[in-house]
């Protein structure tokens, strides 16, 4: 298993970068295949491991996979094995992947029944399913929790339209909400649903099948029933979360990078945030170019008081690239307030940027205040372990900006999330190999 990073820092990188397919897009849209017996065809579809092995979930399901190309799939739902649900195979699968619930909500809309192992993934506090699990309810599911083999198991043989308004605006939520929604009978409301360019483009791709959706892109959703949907074809949208790290690093290394084909338009207020922080961002067509930049200084607000960095739903700025952010942070000139509001527990890995030599204050496991160093001061290379997705490609950007040797252990939590982030970054000059 090759398990590590091993990454000779301080140089900067040069050229271009394509993003890929959208990780948290492309588990929705996965498991929206299960909606239709019909052949669906999804392109830009990254190769990565919650990915690969939500295709590979389908595939036991019962679901025919043809492989048309690396990003490109067909997928044909026609004859699924509802017996799969109750196997030792589907608890070991189902259970090591977060993303797994997402199939749950089109598994109740079109058989009325399901199964689910209790969920594991990311190590980044409390990430609750209740509003899963509420939203069917609502809409009549009936769920018994199996202690001794350790599933929920799900009836839904009359699902009825009704109105919703969900605890907390979740992207998976509301789009496994969704997808139970559009065979139910009769109409759903679903208010404080998540609004995302992710959970929109689920929406577009539903309408195509035959589903009436209409409210996308603001948060309250209205979906009539159907009785069937059928086939379609569907891009993914490049990543957000890539493109961002893309633009974070570009700046810490010094670097002149161009992102290609960035779906502008999608990028909610990314481009901004980055600005703020003083780093040049250059719109070209769907292109993001950032020149070489020696120093950016963070903006204070009007009144100068310090910047505060903070995560909201949609379209807020998004909490996968507080990390990010955070590190891009310490080679600034200037102090940064970043508040993790959305989730715990995701800023324990600033001890590690401590060892670098960063100056950072943990205020409490939501808030930190970052001390720019304005490139006075080199961060150094240390061996290090990723705790999450997010912060290991934090933690991979402060390596390829310091001085030195560094070894990131644990990249399999890396690779959860970014396609071939080695061999990409080599093409752009960086000298990463994995040990």
């Amino acid at each position: 298993m090759n398990n590590a990073f091993e990454i000779i820092g301080g140089k900067p990188l040069k050229g271009e970068i394509i993003p890929q397919g959208a990780k948290n897009e492309a588990l929705q849209i996965l498991s929206a295949v299960l909606l239709t017996p019909e052949k669906i065809t999804v392109s830009n579809i990254p190769d990565i491991k919650d990915v690969n092995k939500l295709i590979e979930l389908l595939r036991d399901m019962g679901v025919k996979v043809e492989r048309l190309s690396p990003d490109t799939y067909t997928f044909e739902a026609g004859d699924i094995d509802l017996d799969f649900f109750q196997s030792d195979n589907f608890r070991y699968k189902g259970g090591s992947l977060r993303g797994s619930v997402m199939i749950v909500g089109p598994l109740l809309a079109r058989f009325g029944k399901a199964a689910i192992p209790k969920p594991g993934g990311d190590k980044i506090g409390r990430r609750r399913l209740d509003t899963h699990f509420l939203g069917f309810e609502k809409l009549g599911a009936k769920f018994d929790y199996d202690a001794e083999s350790g599933f929920f198991n799900v009836d839904a043989t009359d699902l009825k339209g009704t109105y919703i308004l969900l605890d907390e605006a979740s992207v998976t939520g509301t789009a496994n909400i969704v997808m139970a929604a559009v065979l139910a009978k009769g109409i759903t409301t679903i208010y404080n649903a998540a609004c995302e360019p992710y959970l929109q483009q689920l929406c577009k791709m539903l309408t195509r099948m035959g589903a009436k959706i209409s409210g996308i892109g603001s948060n309250l959703l209205t979906i009539e029933g159907v009785t069937e949907l059928h086939g379609t074809e569907h891009r993914l949208l490049p990543d957000m979360i890539e493109i961002g790290s893309f633009i974070g690093l570009a700046a810490m290394t010094e670097s002149e990078i161009t992102i290609k084909d960035v779906h502008y338009d999608e990028l909610g207020m990314i481009p901004d945030v980055f600005r703020k922080l003083g780093i040049k961002v250059e719109r070209r067509g769907d292109d993001i170019f950032i020149p070489a930049q020696k120093h950016y200084e963070i903006e204070t607000f009007i009144d100068g008081a310090i910047m505060t960095i903070a995560d909201a739903p949609w379209p807020g700025f998004t909490p996968d690239l507080i990390s990010i952010v955070l590190v891009v942070a310490i080679q600034a000139k200037g102090s940064v307030l970043i508040h993790q509001k959305m989730f715990e527990s995701r800023l324990f890995f600033v001890d590690k940027l401590l060892d670098m030599g960063a100056q950072i204050i943990l205020c409490d496991p939501h808030r930190a205040t970052v001390i720019g160093l304005d490139k006075q001061v080199q961060l150094r290379g240390i061996s290090m372990t990723s705790p999450d997705i997010r912060a290991g490609v934090a933690l991979l950007i402060a390596a390829l900006s310091a001085q030195g040797k560094s070894t990131i252990y644990n990249i399999e939590q890396i690779e959860r999330g970014y396609q071939h982030i080695d061999e990409r970054l080599r093409a752009l000059g960086a000298n990463i190999k994995r040990v």
